[in-house]
């Protein structure tokens, strides 16, 4: 026996009577799809090793889905190798692949390989090797490993080795490399680390193991022979500092918040609970129909969708196939009357809440289902992020609310990303509710108009239930444009915010939410500057000191917003600023309005509507 076939010996015996599921992020990759797929199953099938290939389809767009799926028919050509492929309707970045992938996988070892096959899997013995050798749970390869085999560009190195030594001060993980994309997992250690996972993209691998570690999995290190050719130019700036973003986070998140040694995970559910999906809308759009295509798409399938619209509409009209479809038309009422016949006519044990003007990431409902199986839990809400097809100037208003001087700590709201939490206050168009809860408290307030939601948020934490936010519960919110239809919708919310803080002030009276009506009294005054003369007899120091309590705070705030819009399109970032700006004036003077108000308004408002 040679030494490579005593290895997979060790591989084989390893393995056992269980299986390696080797799962495979793919994307925009249907020219090497089956011939490397076919490359990794043989191999497997060469040293009788039983595997199961998990190839996952992150939405590419070249048709990659169609030949995964004409794969399946391979598993009757195989004795030891099977295909289950998982095909995700829309991209959804590295980390959402791997979760959908090993969502799917059945093993007792979990292989991390890149489907370009840049590292080749006949290495993966090496891997057997020194987990058994140092009785690791994971095993990750290295370029930086004595034994492994690199051609790499200088600039890649420079970059490797200032990353890995950041890495090694900031995280303290045992690794000299992080990024290689062949790593080797026990199922025991890598399912609570992915359930915990919160990036997506660049640094994904980075938190992967930094949970892992914090949680007592020993990793090693194995050797790899990488050529990369010339694959691997110059690094975009956009790369690097999104990379340098997300480890900063996972430090922050690792070595100040504790956060994955608190944060909650929630219990297996032991069914599949019906979910009624309902939605508001006053009349069959291009946008519905987004949204209902997006919700055939869903991962999760026990669920109902009810769509409210104002007239009669036939369900042929609507029809998308593979969704259980209902029409109800409820004449010219707003939203809340429309949500509470809603929950009226569903069937779900859950009631999922979004708007006609947004549509669901295709991991939507399995995401947020899961925490239902914890009873204290009421709600689950995620995040409405600005969806890539909007136009210019509602990409721009997705931009001010995306900055941090206009949503301050509520731009998780906007903004896909932050940690899992409880929430007193989340908006309709990304909620999901018991129904039995619903159901005791009575729906939603149909006496207010925008801010129904709020209320409703306090009515179930007024039932000692919780909201939980998750960052993985994305919906595409479709943004009104700058600047009238901006400014139009957030004049009404800052409005109905201010009268609930004085009249509903459990889950609205928050510092954050005056800040904007200060700035604005402070513009009040500076304006005072050059209408009200001062006096003469004003002492020196005296001038000087209110001169400088004027100008300097209105520098620093024009800063602010300067650097907090940047953008290398000077228009864009222009643009953005004056809607920071306008936003501030708007907010701050209509919060006032209605916290003096004797009664907010609650009339039905369409014209902004997209």
């Amino acid at each position: 026996m040679t030494k490579r076939e005593e290895k997979w010996a060790l591989t084989r015996e390893t393995v056992g009577d269980g299986r390696l599921s080797v799962v495979m992020p793919l994307y925009r990759l249907a020219a090497e799809t089956e011939s490397n797929l076919r490359e990794v199953a043989n191999l497997f099938e060469r040293y009788r090793v039983n595997t199961e290939l998990v190839p996952v389809d992150d939405g590419s767009d070249d048709g990659t889905d169609e030949i995964l799926s004409r794969l399946v028919s391979l598993n009757d050509e195989y004795s030891h190798v099977t295909f289950r492929p998982v095909i995700c309707k829309r991209n959804g970045g590295k980390g959402a692949a791997l979760r959908a992938g090993f969502a799917a996988s059945t093993g007792r070892y979990v292989m991390l390989l890149d489907g370009d096959l840049d590292i080749h899997p006949k290495q993966t013995p090496y891997f057997f090797e020194s987990m058994v050798k140092n009785m690791a749970d994971i095993v990750v390869g290295s370029k930086r490993h004595k034994r492994s085999v690199v051609q790499y560009p200088w600039h890649r190195r420079l970059v490797s080795a200032i990353y890995f030594t950041i890495v090694r001060i900031f995280i303290g993980l045992p690794v000299t490399d992080t990024q290689t994309g062949m790593k080797l997992f026990k199922r025991e250690a890598l399912g609570p680390a992915l359930d915990r996972m919160l990036v997506k993209t660049y640094a994904f691998d980075l938190e992967l193991l930094s949970i892992a570690y914090s949680r007592g999995a020993k990793i090693a290190e194995a050797p790899v022979r990488i050529r990369f050719g010339n694959k691997f130019g110059a690094l975009k700036s956009s790369t690097v500092r999104q990379m340098s973003l997300d480890s900063l986070a996972v430090f922050y998140r690792l070595r100040i918040l504790k956060y994955y040694a608190h944060v909650m995970v929630p219990r297996p559910l032991d069914h599949d609970p019906l979910v009624s999906v309902v939605i508001a809308c006053p009349n069959p759009s291009w946008m519905l129909s987004e949204c209902l295509m997006a919700l055939s798409q869903q991962t999760y399938g026990n669920f109902e969708v009810i769509v409210l619209p104002d007239e009669p509409v036939s369900e042929r009209e609507l029809a998308v196939s593979g969704l259980d479809l209902s029409v109800i038309p409820t004449g010219k009422v707003r939203p809340a009357e429309k949500r509470n016949l809603g929950i009226k006519r569903s069937r779900g044990e859950i009631v999922a809440f979004i708007d006609d003007d947004a549509y669901p990431d295709v991991h939507w409902l399995e995401y947020a289902i899961k925490y239902f199986s914890e009873p204290d839990i009421g709600a689950v809400g995620g995040p409405g992020v600005t969806p890539p097809g909007d136009g210019y100037m509602a990409k721009l208003g997705g931009r001010v609310y995306d900055n941090i001087l206009v949503s301050g700590n509520y731009r998780y709201r906007y903004k896909a990303g932050g940690v899992r939490k409880d929430v007193d206050d989340y908006p309709s168009c990304n909620l999901l509710v018991r129904k039995d809860l619903l159901d005791k408290i009575g729906g939603y307030r149909t006496d207010f108009w925008p801010g129904e939601d709020t209320l409703l948020c306090k009515d179930i934490a007024d039932a000692w239930k919780r909201i939980v936010y998750d960052p993985w519960v994305v919906v595409y919110h479709h943004r009104r444009a700058l600047f009238g239809p901006h400014l139009r919708q957030l004049g009404r919310y800052a409005f109905h915010r201010g009268y609930f803080c004085r009249k509903f002030p459990s889950n609205s009276l928050h510092l954050s939410y005056f800040i904007p009506s200060l700035f604005v009294l402070y513009c009040v005054s500076w304006v005072a500057l050059f209408v009200v003369p001062l006096p003469d007899t004003m002492p020196v120091w005296l001038y000087l000191a209110w001169h400088t309590y004027m100008a300097v705070p209105m520098l620093v705030y024009v800063g602010l917003v300067l650097v907090t819009t940047i953008s290398p399109n000077l228009v864009k970032w222009l643009i953005t600023a004056a809607g920071v700006v306008a936003t501030h004036f708007t907010y701050g003077v209509q919060f006032v309005r209605g916290l003096v108000a004797k009664k907010a308004p609650c009339e039905f408002i369409g014209k902004d509507h997209l």
